[in-house]
């Protein structure tokens, strides 16, 4: 296993978020909860373990909006050739509106003429690991094409990990993507929510009565994060609670996205490959979630959804 190689695919939506505080524009940047996370892990992968390839795999439009997000891509260390760029079509853009305590609450603008989004002919190997979740991983438009990537990936013997990230704009959606959902958690070897994202899903925000009713039916590993609070790990057949200390954030966009790339950055670092990933540790998992929560806090105590360029130098 020493040997084998690692490489890690993103599958997942790419925007330009704008973000406002106070009615006002702070800050553009690029943004996508998968991609937030692959910008983490190509900044501290290409610093710590630079043999390990970063791959996006996206659509977006060919126009200026996607020529920031290419270029920030290549800067970050991310291979661009599983991108996706469609002439005459626009690429997409957030709102990202923070209130009083830095949460974010999203306005998208998307071009409806795009085109379905197609799963690109990759080969996968038993090294890699998988990311995908969100919206993007359910809708009608792009759901059945990342699954038959994911599958590829799992056939192959790569470790898949889905972040379900539901949020409550999408709950008249609900009875017709829970199927999607729960297929993702199938496909996967570990699956990471918040305590929102259950509460819309199933109606309780209780990760212990949720994960024992519904999720270790599908998945056995599961993680949930409750923001500043406490985070519990569901594998193996134990609950291990994680503690965090509370820090003072300036933005919460991208931090459960972070959370993901610590965690997955974890895994390369400590050598866990997929026979691994449903039998981890209690004290490996004490290594992987301190982590992933300082991926997590840094990126809330800064306005960028990504940890920042030296955050490998510093923190790692």
């Amino acid at each position: 296993m020493e040997n084998m190689e690692r490489r890690i695919f993103g599958i997942g939506e790419t925007v330009l978020d704008i973000v406002f505080k106070c009615g006002q524009p702070v800050a553009a940047v690029p943004g996508g909860s998968t991609f937030n996370a692959m910008v983490s892990l190509g900044r501290t992968l290409g610093k710590k373990f630079p043999e390990v390839d970063v791959t996006m795999i996206t659509q977006m439009g060919r126009d200026k909006v996607s020529d920031i997000i290419l270029g920030f891509m290549k800067e970050n260390n991310l291979r661009t050739d599983q991108v996706e760029s469609v002439e005459g079509v626009q690429s997409p853009v957030s709102m990202a509106m923070l209130d009083e305590n830095n949460d974010a609450t999203y306005e998208f603008f998307r071009d409806h003429k795009a085109p379905e989004f197609k799963a690109g002919d990759l080969d996968f190997g038993p090294g890699d690991i998988i990311l995908f979740g969100s919206f993007f991983a359910i809708s009608k438009a792009t759901g059945d094409e990342t699954r038959k990537l994911v599958r590829k990936a799992r056939e192959a013997g790569a470790t898949v990990y889905y972040d379900i990230n539901f949020r409550k704009s999408h709950l008249l959606d609900l009875p017709q993507t829970i199927g999607a959902i729960e297929e993702n958690c199938t496909l996967s070897d570990i699956v990471r929510a918040s305590a929102e994202d259950i509460g819309y899903i199933y109606g309780s925000s209780d990760a212990q009565e949720v994960y024992e009713k519904h999720i270790s039916k599908l998945c056995g590993t599961f993680i949930c994060t409750r923001g500043a609070d406490a985070i519990e790990v569901f594998s193996a057949g134990r609950r291990d609670v994680f503690e965090i200390e509370k820090v003072t954030t300036v933005s919460t966009i991208g931090a459960g996205d972070n959370f993901n790339a610590g965690t997955i950055y974890s895994l390369v670092r400590d050598g866990i490959f997929r026979e691994q990933a449903s039998c981890i540790s209690p004290e490996q998992w004490g290594r992987i979630v301190p982590t992933a929560t300082r991926f997590s806090q840094a990126v809330c105590q800064s306005m960028f959804n990504y940890v920042d360029p030296d955050f490998a130098d510093n923190e790692l």
